[in-house]
């Protein structure tokens, strides 16, 4: 009765069944870690940002490299804005997620002759987009300045291209590295997304959704639930044939006894 389970078409759905429950299960896992990835994302940040402020120089100094586990930690410094070499990055989204325009990119001078790239915000581009645009002029004199410790962005690591040939103090990039070579100062590593700006400064930028822990449970479970039906409907479909190889054998020996007609 279950010699059909060796047909070229019980045989392929058999091991398509077999093929398919390996791989369901480890999509599951593998939502699971992005969700357990974005938990301990969510749970950094939210350290970090209800941290009390250091200064920055505590945590960060030139050529060094921003650790993970600093990133979004609230920070300070005391110093001056050097306005006259400010610059702004190309093709950032306004606060609002609708718009594309620059951030404000403003080396902040420390008293010990260091500096740190202070990130003052959001501006709207202009319809000429090879002019430097207009932005809010920051305080003048020594202020101290508080906001969040990010690391250097890299092609790498943001996806976005370095392009060459940009207009005059535009870059793609907000790269302590390569504002030191341009500025011929030491600057500490990574940069400082303002949060406390002056009236009529940039649009800061919002700090990060640390609230949201996406859908990737969810996903985790449709896939282990996918793994567990497999087998459920290989045996409902090897039932069904033998019920209806049941039926033909039965129909079979009825039409036998049925005498024929002389």
């Amino acid at each position: 009765m279950y010699r059909f389970l060796l047909t070229r078409q019980w045989v392929s759905l058999t091991l398509v069944a077999l093929l398919l429950i390996p791989v369901m299960v480890r999509l599951g896992f593998w939502q699971l870690h992005r969700h357990e990835a974005r938990v301990a994302h969510n749970t950094l940040v939210e350290r970090n940002l209800s941290a009390e402020p250091v200064p920055v120089t505590s945590l960060t100094a030139p050529g060094h490299r921003v650790e993970k586990d600093d990133y979004w930690r609230s920070v300070t410094a005391t110093g001056t804005f050097d306005t006259a070499d400010e610059v702004v990055i190309r093709q950032r989204t306004a606060p609002d997620g609708d718009r594309i325009g620059y951030f404000v990119l403003t080396p902040f001078l420390l008293d010990d002759g260091r500096a740190v790239l202070v990130n003052r915000g959001w501006i709207r581009g202009g319809n000429d987009l090879h002019a430097f645009p207009e932005a809010p002029a920051p305080p003048a004199g020594q202020v101290t300045v508080t906001g969040r410790l990010m690391g250097d962005e890299t092609t790498e690591a943001s996806g976005i291209k370095d392009k060459q040939g940009l207009p005059e103090r535009q870059y793609m990039l907000i790269n302590s590295a390569q504002q030191a070579e341009r500025l011929d100062r030491r600057v500490l590593g990574g940069y400082v997304e303002l949060v406390e700006p002056a009236a009529e400064s940039p649009a800061p930028v919002p700090a990060p959704d640390h609230d949201s822990i996406g859908v990737n449970m969810a996903y985790a479970v449709q896939w282990w639930l996918f793994a567990a039906g497999v087998p459920v409907g290989w045996v409902v479909l090897l039932r069904r044939e033998l019920a209806d190889r049941r039926r033909g054998v039965a129909v079979a020996e009825r039409d036998e006894a049925v005498p024929v007609p002389s």
